[in-house]
C-alpha cells in the first residue's frame, strides 16, 4: 500500500510517521524564561546532526489552543537550553513531563527531578539524567505551528561510569537508552547486535552467490 503525501490529512500523515519512523532518541529538554522560572519538556522530533559544529535539532509544534510551547518560547528568548538524554530508570519521569500543565509549570519540580547548575547555559541540567548536553541557539526556522530549534552543543554532560576517558569508548553494559515509538510506547535498547563491514559479501562471495 501507498499513499500521496500531498494529498494524505495531516492527522493521518502524521500517525504514520511517527508509528513507522521509530524509535527516536528523546530529548527531554530543560529551559528557563527570562525570570528564571525554568520548564522541561521532553521531544522525540530530535536529533544530532552534526559534529563540526556539534549540533541537534527540535522540532517544536505549538500548542493546540494556538500559543508557543514554553519551551520554544524561552529557547528563542533567551538562545539557551539543556538536552537531557533519557534512560530506563527515569522514563516514567520523563513521560509525566509530557502531561497537559497549565502554561509555566515548573515540570522539573512537579516530577521531582533535581535540577543542577550548568556551566555554560543559565537553564538547568537534571541530575538524573545518564547524558545532558548544554546548548545554544544557532538558527530557527519557523514551519507554520511548528518551530525547528537547531542548537549548537556547548558543553556536555556524562555519568562518570558510562565513558572510559582514555578511549571516548561508551559502555553499553551501563548505558540503557529508551526510544520513542508512538502514543505512550517506547522501546529498551538492551538487545543489540553487531555487523561487521563486508562479511555479507564476503559470505556471498564464498557461496557463490555475488
Amino acid at each position: 500500500m501507498d499513499w500521496n503525501f500531498d494529498e494524505l490529512e495531516r492527522a493521518k500523515r502524521y500517525k504514520l510517521l511517527v508509528s513507522l519512523v521509530v524509535p527516536r532518541p528523546i530529548a527531554l529538554v530543560s529551559t528557563q524564561d527570562e525570570n528564571g522560572k525554568c520548564n522541561a519538556a521532553p521531544f522525540s522530533f530530535f536529533n544530532v546532526i552534526g559534529d563540526e559544529p556539534p549540533i541537534v535539532i527540535l522540532s517544536i509544534e505549538d500548542r493546540n489552543s494556538g500559543p508557543m510551547k514554553d519551551t520554544a518560547r524561552n529557547i528563542l528568548a533567551t538562545g539557551e537550553f539543556v538536552v537531557n538524554l533519557v534512560d530506563e530508570a527515569i522514563a516514567e519521569k520523563m513521560h509525566a513531563c509530557s502531561d497537559d500543565y497549565p502554561p509555566e509549570t515548573n515540570e522539573i519540580e512537579v516530577v521531582g527531578f533535581t535540577p543542577l547548575p550548568s556551566v555554560r547555559v543559565k537553564p538547568p541540567r537534571l541530575a538524573e539524567a545518564p547524558v545532558s548536553l548544554e546548548c545554544t541557539l544557532h538558527s530557527k526556522i519557523d514551519m507554520g505551528n511548528r518551530r525547528i530549534v537547531i542548537g549548537q552543543v556547548r558543553h556536555l554532560h556524562v555519568r562518570d561510569e558510562l565513558v572510559d576517558p582514555v578511549n571516548f569508548r561508551v559502555d553499553m553494559d551501563k548505558y540503557h537508552p529508551v526510544g520513542r515509538l508512538f502514543a505512550n510506547r517506547y522501546c529498551k535498547t538492551g538487545e543489540q547486535f553487531a555487523l561487521e563491514k563486508n562479511a555479507y559479501l564476503k559470505r556471498m562471495q564464498k557461496a557463490g552467490r555475488a
